[in-house]
């Protein structure tokens, strides 16, 4: 059996970017977890989603990897980004879509715009 550790490092490596959320991607099971899933999916992301709440271990696993108490958490080519505050922070500064550009991590400009606008 793969440690926990190795076992989010190598998904956090293998996909440009990662949501690891209570839920999925199409069914979020909290709040937070639904906020960012639902800009990453209406800006026409590509993400792998992994359910916390499927396996305790990874639950503390991710919060041991990246020293963060919370889940969701976002990792983009490796990196963490940040959780739901920073996520939603980003999207609407727009730095979001520079991390997006600067990794080359294809997402949809006009959304993101639109998301901007109905929060300003």
């Amino acid at each position: 059996m793969t440690d926990v550790k190795t076992q989010i490092n190598e998904t956090v490596k293998a996909n440009d970017v990662v949501l690891y959320m209570k839920g999925t991607k199409e069914m979020p099971q909290c709040g937070f977890s639904s906020r960012v899933a639902g800009v990453l999916n209406y800006m026409g992301v590509e993400y792998a989603d992994v359910n916390v709440l499927a396996d305790e271990e990874v639950r503390q696993g991710i919060k041991d990897y990246s020293d963060w108490p919370t889940v969701p958490q976002l990792y983009v080519k490796g990196e963490f980004v940040g959780g739901c505050d920073i996520i939603t922070e980003m999207t609407l500064s727009g730095e979001l879509d520079t991390l997006f550009d600067e990794n080359g991590v294809e997402f949809n400009k006009e959304a993101a715009d639109k998301i901007r606008e109905a929060n300003a």
